[in-house]
């Protein structure tokens, strides 16, 4: 009984700096040269939420965390957890690892929003409810959630051994 009442919450000790609120998540960046008093409450993550996905509508924008949001972008927003977070999304069979890149959601009561991209690789189209796990974190970098760029298929032939003719 122990252990499941300690699995029901999961709680993630860090000083994060509170982040202005967005309508709805996806569009707002920091303001650069701000800064906001640190907080040392501990963060909660539950294991199980609600999750929306966004893009379409803020494809070519900042993220609050600093990547340009793309189709192809991977990634969660999540309204407290601090940029580079890496979260473990399951639902219905599907996990995904993801960095958190984004500030949200703020409507509809949801605890996540994940991109178009992570949405796509889980199977999601609609509002559902999730699993997530924190499993570590990452260096914040503008392409984190972004796909590796694709290497040319000569160039992998000639990498795998291949000789070019002369």
């Amino acid at each position: 009984m122990v252990v499941m009442t300690l699995a029901a919450g999961l709680a993630v000790p860090a000083l994060v700096a509170p982040l202005a609120q967005a309508g709805t998540g996806g569009a707002s960046a920091p303001t650069e040269g701000t800064s906001s008093p640190i907080s040392s409450s501990p963060l909660t993550v539950r294991p199980s939420a609600i999750a929306t996905w966004f893009g379409p509508g803020f494809y070519g924008r900042k993220t609050a965390c600093g990547q340009t949001l793309t189709p192809s972008v991977v990634g969660v927003a999540h309204r407290t957890l601090p940029c580079g977070t890496l979260v473990k999304v399951s639902w219905h069979g599907h996990a995904l690892t993801v960095p958190v890149l984004d500030r949200g959601p703020y409507a509809n009561g949801a605890d996540w929003d994940l991109t178009a991209g992570a949405a796509k690789a889980l199977g999601i189209t609609e509002t559902v409810r999730i699993r997530t796990r924190v499993v570590g974190t990452t260096a914040n970098t503008p392409t984190l959630g972004s796909p590796a760029p694709s290497v040319p298929a000569t160039a992998a032939s000639n990498s795998a051994g291949g000789t070019a003719a002369a």
